[in-house]
């Protein structure tokens, strides 16, 4: 049987980099992040858009070197276009979340309320496991 695959949200990542989540989640996503991470090309922009220190920032680039980035493809883009005209949901969020949906993957983000609704998406907050 195939693991389960999973598309960590941008605040997953700053927290989880941060040690901000709980014991429990911690030892989930250690799991998740030791087979390497997926991010999407969105979470990419937020994490390294972020103003951080530079010791904290050398943290987030060498992360995103050693994640899978997933890029932007006609499919995420017709599924972003549908959730965006249903749901109401932020860009960024409604990449994200069609990331997710297009490779099948458990979406892990603390705002499990910005997606849910969504049909065909999985989601679970780390800091709630």
């Amino acid at each position: 049987m195939e693991q389960q695959q999973y598309l960590s949200d941008t605040n997953v990542v700053i927290d989880f980099l941060g040690k901000k989540i709980p014991a429990s989640g911690l030892d989930f996503m250690n799991g998740v992040i030791d087979s390497v991470p997926n991010v999407s090309v969105i979470t990419k922009i937020e994490v390294l858009g972020f103003n951080a220190p530079k010791e904290y920032y050398e943290l987030l680039t060498n992360f995103m070197n050693d994640a899978t980035i997933l890029d932007l493809t006609s499919d995420i883009v017709d599924v972003s276009i549908n959730i965006r005209k249903i749901h109401k949901t932020k860009l960024p969020d409604a990449i994200i979340a069609a990331t997710a949906i297009v490779y099948d993957f458990v979406l892990i983000s603390r705002n499990v309320s910005d997606f849910k609704n969504i049909k065909g998406l999985k989601v679970i907050d780390a800091h709630s496991l």
